[in-house]
């Protein structure tokens, strides 16, 4: 199985930063697609940034420019760099990861595996 763990959620002031980190745990060969989704309180989860490991980005209108997404090097690991928090932008961020390859035996793959959600990271912007 595969688990997500999001970490770096706090309550910072308006024009701060925080940093996201989202850790995919077990038997893993690749990952397709990490990113990370938000919801406010009374809102419908939204999409804030993607990174597919095609190397394209996309990110949400509303955070375009304030908010980087980026993998670590072995593509399983992904950040989201937030710097001019707005108070609009507080919300539980939640960590998805897409198309996962895991190992099988004789060195075979499972099928893949879609739509994988962390817990979620509080992220609150006030003063």
């Amino acid at each position: 199985q595969v688990r997500l763990e999001e970490s770096g959620g706090g309550l910072v002031q308006p024009g701060g930063s925080l940093r996201l980190s989202c850790e995919a745990s077990g038997s893993i060969l690749s990952i397709k697609t990490m990113g990370w989704y938000r919801q406010a309180p009374g809102k419908e989860r939204e999409l804030v940034a993607l990174d597919h490991s095609s190397g394209m980005t996309e990110y949400a209108d509303s955070v375009k420019g304030r908010f980087t997404i980026s993998r670590d090097n072995a593509k399983i690991t992904v950040f989201l760099q937030m710097n001019s928090l707005k108070p609009e932008d507080t919300a539980v961020y939640y960590c998805y990861a897409d198309e996962i390859l895991r190992p099988s035996l004789l060195g075979r793959t499972y099928d893949p595996e879609y739509d994988y959600w962390g817990q979620g990271t509080q992220v609150t912007v006030s003063s």
